[in-house]
């Protein structure tokens, strides 16, 4: 879902970056904020609150219309959703819920991957390629742009340095507390709808390397550019059990998330 945040951003060059005064009107307008007194995430158990601004609910809507193609039927009695701003980021999570519901863990990813190509325009990942080949620079880049684009989608996050190959570089993001997986309190949502898609399809389609590491112990993710993501099998996030107490959909009797299984 992460690469969802992006895919306008993407496809401005480095040259068309915004003015100060536009990116104002983005922190206003645009972008959400915290409302929580303290400017910063709720404690772990808690949902922290946001202010969404116009073009947030926009893309929330968007994704979320996109996705309801995929999804499941929602609860007997639930009033359709039709409109864009009809969304809100609760509605938009069960959205993702749905299109999860009877579908096998690649299945998912497969939808999310879907999805992403949907919203592009013909050759778009090609122009990525072209903008943005597998270098230092572009890792650098692309870390940058995630903080203020991403921040609808996952909270807040800054840029820090990581090393690899070797060197140091800070192509970097340190998701706080993740939006979307404190929202949905799912593991399997985390890992099948936003990590292992997100990791593909920048790996992939656009030619830069991408690796997703969440941290379920306090909800906060590290997003590392330029670095390959490993094999299903050998990523520690397959291996994690349910939330037990707060996923509706866990299974507190298996070790590992069900939904990671199948």
């Amino acid at each position: 879902m992460v690469a969802l945040g992006l895919q306008a951003t993407h496809l401005i060059s480095p040259q068309k970056l915004p003015t100060r005064k536009q990116r104002t009107f983005s922190n206003i307008v645009i972008r959400s904020s915290i409302a929580e007194p303290s400017g910063e995430p709720a404690p772990l158990g808690q949902k922290t609150k946001y202010n969404d601004g116009l073009f947030a609910k926009a893309f929330m809507g968007l994704f979320a219309r996109k996705m309801e193609k995929f999804a499941a039927a929602p609860k007997a009695g639930t009033e359709p959703k039709k409109g864009v701003f009809d969304y809100d980021y609760e509605s938009f999570v069960e959205v993702s819920k749905r299109v999860m519901q009877g579908r096998s863990r690649l299945q998912q990813q497969q939808v999310v991957r879907q999805v992403l190509l949907s919203m592009l325009p013909p050759g778009a990942p090609a122009q990525f390629r072209k903008l943005f080949p597998p270098t230092k620079w572009a890792a650098e880049f692309n870390a940058a742009l995630t903080v203020p684009f991403f921040y609808w989608l996952v909270g807040p996050s800054e840029v820090v340095e990581v090393e690899i190959n070797g060197g140091k570089q800070k192509s970097g993001v340190h998701i706080k507390k993740c939006r979307y997986l404190e929202n949905s309190g799912c593991v399997g949502m985390c890992v099948n709808m936003c990590k292992i898609p997100t990791q593909d399809f920048f790996t992939n389609e656009f030619g830069l390397p991408l690796t997703m590491i969440p941290n379920f112990e306090d909800m906060s993710c590290e997003m590392v550019y330029g670095q390959v993501p490993p094999s299903f099998e050998e990523d520690e996030a397959s291996k994690q059990p349910c939330f037990a107490e707060i996923c509706s959909m866990a299974n507190p009797k298996s070790s590992v998330c069900h939904k990671l299984q199948a």
